[in-house]
């Protein structure tokens, strides 16, 4: 069995093919949770962290709501409200709309 070609360690810069990917801590949902952020095409991939009108459990193993919080305002609500955002599940949304009308982002 192969093992993995590169592992993630801290927020790397990746380059896949000819797009830059920064990725970003954002625990919270579980231990470990990143986020993929492309500067060059005002996007970010949230995985669980953040989501439209929503944001992660934390109610499973290893969540923490606290951290959760934290993560999504030093990690993803700093970038440019314009910047698109792909959850993992249900539709895109951007940071300025999640800034301005999330209900779960307070604290």
């Amino acid at each position: 069995a192969r093992g993995a070609e590169k592992l993630i360690a801290g927020e790397d810069m990746l380059k896949i093919g000819s797009f830059s990917l920064q990725v970003l801590e954002t625990p919270g949902h579980s231990p470990g949770s990143v986020s993929y952020w492309l500067p060059d095409h005002n996007i970010v991939f949230s995985g669980d962290a953040l989501f439209s009108g929503s944001i992660g459990r934390t109610d499973l193993p290893g969540g923490n709501h606290g951290v959760l919080q934290e993560s999504i305002h030093t990690k993803l609500l700093v970038l440019h409200p314009d910047t698109i955002v792909f959850p993992g599940h249900g539709p895109q949304t951007t940071i300025g709309a999640e800034k301005s009308s999330n209900p779960f982002l307070g604290g």
